[in-house]
């Protein structure tokens, strides 16, 4: 229900913002505090981020500056991405890695 409260607000306010009614500060401002919320990865969809974007395991470690090792075992299903490292996935998979640039 969250998300779709967030959605519709930030539908709403950029309405505004393209009739002019709304200054594009406050858009981003909203766009800020309607950040949507983190998902968990599966280790397949770890693997399907990583080779979509064509980095090896250790690639991907060192944008996220881990160890191989964890990302390995991401991919095995030993551990869960937390963090910084989930948020990482999440701003990768919907903006590519030309957002941590």
């Amino acid at each position: 229900m969250r998300d779709s409260i967030a959605e519709s607000i930030t539908n709403t306010v950029a309405d505004l913002n393209k009739s002019g009614l709304v200054d594009d500060i406050t858009m981003k401002n909203i766009e800020r505090l309607c950040i949507p919320k983190v998902k968990e990865y599966s280790p397949e969809k770890i693997i399907a981020i990583r080779k979509k974007l064509k980095l090896s395991q250790a690639a991907l470690a060192s944008v996220f500056n881990i160890s191989p090792s964890t990302v390995q075992k991401w991919e095995q299903g030993n551990k869960k991405p937390t963090g910084a490292s989930k948020k990482l996935l999440d701003i990768i998979e919907r903006k590519g890695l030309e957002a941590l640039v």
